[in-house]
């Protein structure tokens, strides 16, 4: 069988379990320079998808597609510290305000730009939640798409079968290649980060972060190609700047708050017989079940 060319669609998001009162701004925008930025969660089970494929296909690669500011360069090193083998990151100021339908449009048009057999994305990201990226790329590129994977069970030479997670059960399809798979978070968890990797890779910039670097990495970078993380602007992937960042994006966001459960009292219960009987007529008095 060929060597597949896998490319994972990634995010770096922020960490919404700490959202504050600065995590907005007044354009409605989420202000990510206020909350820390992680590996968007189902983002890494679809890399670990990837590095399934490519454990079992000799000779096949996985390259990291991210979209955002400098410092989503992160989320490719990352990938690089598990296994992935390259990643181009998507960043210019005319992206910035995007939507899903913005986002999704200056990703397929990165992808018209690469080689691939296999696409894969997480199924959401955690700041916006509406598992509409991933569909809408591979509507925009033309590709077959799988929704809610959960695990690849067969790979041939031109299709994939696999297992979906649905809300009643699991379905299992066969799907050719070229295609788009969004992965759903009861797939199997990423790989931690591999040491030797970490030493390879911990030197990987991109262009800008090495014209901001105080460091010379005039030699690094001459003897070890590899390091350099390739970055894509609008004007690169021929993008309709109308199309990008807030002018392209239909979706406004009017208001950001962190919302938390708190008990305001507490009751204690026998383990015995008579404590649960009287528990459980308490909640059908008060209608919390029946």
């Amino acid at each position: 069988m060929n060597p597949l060319k896998i490319i994972v669609l990634a995010k770096q998001v922020p960490d919404t379990r700490n959202v504050g009162k600065d995590a907005m701004k007044a354009d409605g925008t989420v202000n990510r320079a206020a909350l820390e930025a992680i590996f968007n969660p189902e983002d890494l089970n679809a890399l670990e998808q990837a590095l399934r494929i490519k454990d079992q296909v000799k000779g096949s690669t996985v390259s990291i597609l991210t979209m955002g500011p400098g410092r989503a360069a992160d989320i490719i090193r990352e990938g690089f510290y598990r296994g992935a083998d390259g990643g181009v990151l998507l960043t210019d100021r005319k992206f910035a305000g995007s939507d899903t339908l913005a986002t999704s449009y200056a990703i397929s048009t990165a992808l018209d730009k690469m080689e691939y057999d296999i696409v894969i994305a997480g199924r959401q990201a955690i700041d916006g939640d509406t598992a509409q990226v991933g569909p809408q790329a591979a509507e925009k590129a033309g590709l077959p798409q799988v929704t809610y994977v959960e695990e690849i069970e067969n790979i041939d030479s031109k299709h994939l079968t696999i297992r979906r997670r649905l809300d009643n059960g699991i379905e299992i399809v066969k799907a050719p290649f070229p295609l788009l798979l969004t992965v759903h978070s009861s797939a199997a968890d990423c790989r931690p980060r591999i040491a030797k990797n970490v030493m390879k890779y911990k030197h990987a910039r991109t262009l800008t972060e090495l014209q901001d670097a105080t460091e010379d990495y005039t030699r690094l970078f001459s003897d070890r190609p590899y390091l350099k993380i390739r970055e894509m602007g609008a004007d690169e992937i021929g993008a309709d700047v109308e199309s990008l960042g807030i002018s392209g994006s239909p979706t406004k966001v009017k208001k950001i708050e962190n919302v938390v459960f708190k008990a305001k009292e507490a009751k204690v219960i026998s383990s015995d017989d008579k404590g649960i009987e009287e528990l459980i007529v308490e909640l059908f008095e008060n209608h919390t079940i029946g």
